[in-house]
């Protein structure tokens, strides 16, 4: 931790660990850092990488996550429905994708249709926010998390339907992927 000692400590200490390394391992390296004041962190990053070997590929390089499509996409609405609030609702929110298709009227665009979770009425009103704003927000955050994940322009029909206890039913808690 080179932030809680003198330059002449650190010094000292770094030479003796060296030595001591060196002797069962000549190629050991030492890296002072202090990742409060976010000294060295780089080349710390840096040496661990090139130690560590490459492991086998789980996934073709075209894969993100294993996580099906509409999970992801589940999980983008509830990342917007959560940000900016403290404690107020997170383990009350849920997100189910009903359906995405290629629109009808517009060409190029997959609609998204999904239903937000919440199991009370006043949480539907702090989603909602003051006249629709915070819902307005929450849309617009989650469709551009959308096409950045898809590639493809999105129209994002979400919906806020309150279900009382459906963290307490098992069907539910399935239904929405818990």
């Amino acid at each position: 931790k080179l932030d809680k000692a003198s330059k002449d400590q650190v010094g000292a200490q770094l030479l003796a660990l060296h030595e001591l390394l060196s002797e069962n391992n000549p190629e050991a390296v030492v890296i002072p850092v202090s990742a409060t004041e976010r000294v060295q962190l780089e080349e710390l990053n840096q040496v661990i990488v090139d130690h560590l070997p490459e492991g086998p590929k789980f996934y073709p390089d075209d894969h993100v996550t294993d996580e099906a499509q509409a999970e992801r996409i589940a999980e983008l609405i509830r990342e917007a429905a959560l940000s900016g609030l403290k404690n107020e609702l997170p383990h009350s929110v849920a997100v189910e994708v009903d359906e995405m298709l290629p629109s009808q009227e517009r060409p190029g665009v997959l609609d998204v249709h999904a239903v937000l979770y919440l199991e009370r009425p006043g949480q539907k009103r702090i989603i909602e926010g003051k006249d629709g704003r915070r819902f307005t927000r929450i849309v617009g955050t989650a469709r551009k998390e959308i096409i950045q994940l898809l590639g493809q322009n999105v129209y994002l029909d979400l919906r806020i339907k309150v279900l009382k206890n459906w963290q307490s039913d098992p069907k539910m808690l399935g239904r929405l992927g818990f």
